[in-house]
């Protein structure tokens, strides 16, 4: 018995790729117009995934360059401009075989696409970690600073620790492991994009279970960066234990 087109658009909505060009193969022949555009849109999902194929692969320029060591280290952090909360690095080691598609820049994903990534990334990875630098560290030893702690700080808890570190143009100091800083290295290497995924997503996370404590804020919206919302509240309240104290100057008086 011939299957309905409701019938057929749903085994599409549930065809993992691999299972596209067979798909197309058995419907293709069908001439029902609702047929026939769920094959156009089965060869047109088939495309994009062959271009997004093609783009991950070239993110894997630096991974292919240092391929003959055993550990390659993408490092990136997150928050580094908010008015509150931490700054969070990510270092991530991927495997040599890593076939993750999507990634990216975080700023370039979705929250959805992000919370997706994080997932998958923290089962395939070889290894992967978090650092953190807290708003007190900050207004004492400045951002860059604390940036740098945290990223050493997410080196040093990874097992297997790497052979090579690819940054997201910075050179960390204090660091013996080889380092290369790619500018805006998180939209070029893949293990760049995937500590940028991994740290966005821990410290959105974080600020989330910090609006709960400060709900006046809109943490959870704004993630500590000046919103227009955040910096009324801040005037109205005043700063909380996790705001930046170096950071507020210009919108509150600090003691």
């Amino acid at each position: 018995m011939k299957k309905s087109a409701k019938e057929i658009k749903e085994q599409l909505q549930a065809a993992c790729e691999d299972e596209l060009p067979e798909f197309i193969r058995t419907y293709e022949s069908d001439e029902r117009e609702g047929v026939r555009k769920l094959v156009c849109a089965a060869r047109k999902r088939l495309e994009a995934l062959k271009r997004e194929r093609e783009r991950t692969e070239k993110l894997k320029e630096y991974e292919r360059k240092y391929a003959d060591l055993s550990f390659i280290c993408g490092i990136d952090e997150v928050g580094r401009g908010p008015l509150a909360g931490p700054v969070v690095a990510g270092a991530v080691i991927l495997p040599k075989d890593c076939e993750i598609l999507y990634i990216n820049d975080s700023k370039q994903l979705s929250e959805k696409k992000r919370e997706e990534l994080f997932s998958v990334i923290e089962r395939e990875a070889v290894a992967c970690a978090v650092g953190y630098a807290s708003p007190e560290r900050i207004d004492e030893i400045n951002i860059l600073q604390a940036t740098y702690e945290a990223m050493r700080e997410a080196i040093g808890k990874l097992d297997p620790q790497p052979d090579i570190l690819l940054n997201d143009a910075v050179t960390i100091p204090k660091v013996t492991i080889p380092q290369v800083p790619i500018i805006k290295g998180d939209a070029k290497s893949i293990s760049i994009g995937a500590a940028s995924i991994y740290a966005k997503v821990t410290r959105d996370r974080l600020m989330v279970e910090y609006d709960k404590v400060f709900p006046e804020y809109g943490f959870a919206d704004n993630k500590g960066y000046g919103s227009a919302a955040h910096i009324e509240a801040l005037k109205k309240y005043g700063p909380t234990p996790i705001h930046r104290k170096s950071f507020i100057g210009n919108f509150v008086g600090i003691e």
